[in-house]
């Protein structure tokens, strides 16, 4: 669960100050929440009265309990039950980790309520997902697509949904999912609630809210009173052969990095390097399977890997506390995704360091890309050992030996004529590997 304030601070009211029932305040106290955030706090009274609402906010600001809570208190309150194919709210979003991670934050708080949750998306088999919707479920969280899927196979029908939400709206029209959403949305009814949450408000998710939201009240996580903490902005100046050595040093430090590259082909081939190079590296990306990209994810979430190499697609689903440094080892196109890229540090009021590595013909890019950006980072000509590498990842260096590789077979005789079969072709194969060094790290918060 997110790290949400204390309740020391009596300007900002209490949960049921703002109108939770008694029992979600009761499972948010168990699960150690006691005072919203700011976002939550402002969204909270219009959520429960069933108003459309519009919510921007950067990853780390709470926006997932601001649209989960008024969303669990008005389906208990309605007290209608789970149907067939039919689900009574829906949330979409662009990733499948995010679906996840949404899923994860609410199902505790739906079942203390009697409420069943359930996830769709792709890239697994559909089996489950039918079983799951025939059996009825009070909250579906689903990526545009595979819903689509069991939406036109007659498995899913969405006009009993009282309440939809479209987190990172903004990410899904980046995606292409904006067709998709638009087709989903007109399956819903109109009468029902929609909630609307991007940290960007675009042209492209202007169009959604004049289309699907109906005279909605919007919210602004304000940087002042946001839980998200200060944020230091670098560009390190190097030459290409210096890129991995200055990885590795910034990687080698205690706490969880994050590192961005462009392509999943360049993800691999990071990650590979620097396993090689000691360091505990999970890679995420499009083409692993849904099973190892929830693994890769789950060893970062709980430490017992340092890095996380992704893509920007992948990393839209993380949401993980404590992410120290986040590093553009492959500095992005775009404007908007250097500042989701860089939104997975600094959470839960917590500080974090962004580092752009930029080598000579990427100056003008990167200028470029910071001042759309609006940020002015402080930039550093250096090579591996420079001091400001230790100072902005404090810490005793970990380098784990990668793994042995298997022995040499040993050298034998060849055959004798008309002797048949020689030896065991698998007798000195797989050779121990070594094991993977973990550092100690507190296991992050889910509910955000």
């Amino acid at each position: 669960m997110a790290t949400q304030p204390d309740r020391t601070d009596t300007s900002t009211p209490s949960f049921a100050e703002l109108g939770l029932p008694a029992g979600l305040t009761r499972a948010l106290a168990d699960a150690g929440v006691t005072a919203p955030f700011p976002i939550q706090a402002a969204t909270l009274p219009d959520a429960l009265a069933g108003r459309d609402l519009l919510g921007q906010g950067r990853t780390g600001s709470g926006k997932t309990l601001a649209f989960a809570l008024p969303m669990l208190a008005r389906l208990a309150a309605a007290g209608a039950p789970a149907r067939r194919g039919r689900p009574r709210a829906l949330v979409l979003a662009p990733t499948r980790e995010l679906a996840n991670q949404i899923e994860t934050a609410i199902a505790p708080l739906a079942a203390a309520l009697s409420l069943k949750t359930l996830t769709v998306f792709g890239g697994v088999r559909p089996g489950p997902q039918i079983s799951g919707l025939r059996a009825g479920v009070d909250i579906l969280v689903a990526c545009p697509g595979r819903l689509e899927d069991h939406v036109s196979a007659g498995h899913a029908v969405l006009d009993a949904v009282e309440i939809t939400v479209l987190d990172e709206a903004d990410h899904m029209a980046d995606l292409g999912f904006l067709p998709a959403v638009r087709r989903l949305l007109e399956a819903t009814p109109r009468r029902g609630q929609r909630m609307l949450f991007s940290a960007t408000l675009d042209a492209a998710v202007d169009v959604l809210v004049r289309k699907f939201l109906t005279k909605p009240v919007v919210h602004r996580a304000e940087v002042t009173h946001s839980p998200v903490g200060p944020m230091a902005h670098h560009v390190f100046h190097i030459d290409k052969a210096d890129r991995l050595p200055v990885l590795v040093e910034l990687a080698g430090a205690p706490g969880r990095t994050l590192v961005f590259a462009r392509t999943k082909r360049r993800a691999r081939t990071l990650t590979r390097q620097l396993v090689a190079a000691g360091i505990s590296a999970v890679e995420l990306h499009g083409d692993l399977a849904q099973n190892a990209r929830e693994r890769n994810l789950h060893a970062f979430s709980d430490g017992s890997a340092g890095a996380l190499i992704a893509t920007d697609i992948a990393a839209r689903g993380i949401h993980v506390d404590e992410v120290a440094v986040v590093i553009h080892a492959d500095p992005p196109v775009e404007h908007k995704a250097y500042l989701h890229r860089s939104g997975r540090t600094a959470r839960a009021g917590a500080a974090g360091t962004v580092v752009t590595l930029m080598t000579d013909e990427q100056v003008g890019d990167v200028h470029a890309l910071t001042r759309k950006a609006g940020i002015r980072p402080t930039t550093t000509r250096l090579r591996p050992g420079h001091p400001l590498l230790t100072e902005l990842a404090p810490g005793p260096r970990t380098h784990t030996p990668p793994p042995a590789a298997p022995a040499a077979p040993a050298a034998r005789r060849p055959p004798r004529a008309g002797s048949g079969r020689g030896a065991n072709p698998n007798a000195n194969a797989g050779g121990p590997a070594a094991g993977n060094g973990s550092r100690s790290r507190r296991r992050p918060s889910r509910l955000r």
